[in-house]
């Protein structure tokens, strides 16, 4: 498992009486493939991974394994109420063939270092599989500190990457600081990209390529190889479109982006509903903007 690059945290397609379709996910993933990410990232948030049962995340795996062969690897977002669901998840996982976890902590609880700790180790120590943990405060009300996670890192040979969505690029500094070429820093928050990658950062777990892959793609490589006048031009147009990925609604307007870019449905599962009204016209007038003025790359 390689950690770095692009890496879509995919949508989930659904068919209109919410069944996943299997067929639109596989031509999804083979897509990303093709336009050069690294590596798709499959049950996260942006995947409404809390919507779906335990024989669709399975399901929904060997799917993602079978479109991506040999070209990236499928990485298991493990999220759960319990830690006992999460470990089951992750065994899951690795028997479908997935190369690499994204660790998140439960979904509702959210209390001190000792119990959050004990619930990451037990999925750590559920497989082999190199692992990336997810850090997102802001919707899961669970921060990983820098020195908390230099502590698990110790422990867990395997923990090879960290997906930091605080939000505060200075994280990024800090988890280099504490462990300089121990651990991949990937960037989680798609409208702080650049400045992830300028503080050190070496991935991107991202949303809106999903519909914009060649776009995230170039964008990603120019920061890292130090183009920034050319990487701050393609960001100027991209961020309108990337600031979509921050708000509570941020999988209905991803697969509106997708729908509207043609690659995709912007059917959702309840609790989540399709945008309407005000919400889903300023949405639309942000996106058509920004598609009207496409770069040509």
């Amino acid at each position: 498992m390689r950690w770095q690059g692009v890496m879509p945290a995919i949508t989930t397609p659904f068919q209109t009486d919410l069944a996943v379709d299997h067929a639109a996910l596989r031509s999804h993933v083979s897509w990303l493939a093709e336009a050069g990410c690294t590596g798709i990232v499959a049950l996260g948030s942006l995947g409404e991974g809390a919507t779906l049962s335990t024989p669709e995340k399975k399901a929904i795996l060997e799917t993602c394994v079978k479109a991506a062969g040999q070209r990236v690897p499928v990485v298991a977002g493990i999220s759960a109420l319990s830690t006992h669901e999460a470990v089951e998840l992750a065994r899951m996982a690795s028997d479908a063939g997935c190369k690499g976890l994204m660790v998140l902590p439960p979904y509702v609880y959210s209390t001190d270092w000792r119990e959050m700790k004990a619930h990451v180790a037990a999925v750590l120590k559920a497989t082999p599989l190199s692992a990336m943990l997810y850090n997102n405060p802001i919707a899961y009300r669970t921060d990983f500190l820098p020195e908390q996670i230099a502590e698990l890192a110790d422990e867990f040979p395997h923990l090879h990457a960290v997906k930091e969505s605080s939000g505060d690029i200075r994280r990024v500094t800090a988890i280099l600081a504490l462990m300089p070429h121990r651990l991949a820093v990937f960037v989680g928050l798609d409208d702080v990209v650049v400045e992830g990658i300028q503080a050190g950062a070496v991935g991107w777990i991202a949303g809106l390529v999903n519909a914009l892959p060649q776009e995230s793609v170039k964008l990603f490589d120019l920061a890292a190889k130090g183009r920034m006048k050319e990487a701050l031009e393609l960001y100027r147009w991209f961020l309108p479109l990337l600031r979509l990925d921050t708000g509570p609604k941020f999988v209905q307007l991803i697969k509106l982006v997708q729908q509207m870019a043609g690659k995709g449905h912007e059917q959702v599962r309840p609790p989540r509903l399709i945008l309407e009204g005000d919400e889903r016209r300023q949405a639309v007038a942000i996106i058509e903007q920004a598609l009207a003025k496409r770069p040509h790359l």
